[in-house]
């Protein structure tokens, strides 16, 4: 298990790379803004969005996939928990 920190920008960022296998991961956003989570063209108008009252945001990542991360403005921190490392 590892737990990162990320600082989430405007620019949509890799936060659970691709494994092999089906994973849980837990997201929890610091401060008070909303990070949105989807694949490498998240937008935040489609992407699912987590905050801070969302704690523990839990995501489950199918074999071979990718989520991604993204703000509409400045900057969020991340913290990824991930059972698979």
């Amino acid at each position: 298990m590892k737990s990162t920190k990320y600082t989430i920008t405007t620019t949509p960022q890799a936060i659970a790379p691709k494994r092999n296998n089906y994973r849980a991961i837990y997201l929890h956003v610091i401060g008070n803004g909303i990070v949105y989570l989807g694949g490498s063209d998240v937008t935040a108008a489609d992407g699912t969005a987590t905050e801070k009252g969302a704690v523990p945001f839990e995501l489950y990542v199918p074999a071979g996939e990718t989520v991604y991360a993204m703000v509409a403005s400045s900057t969020e921190d991340l913290r990824v928990l991930d059972w698979s490392n």
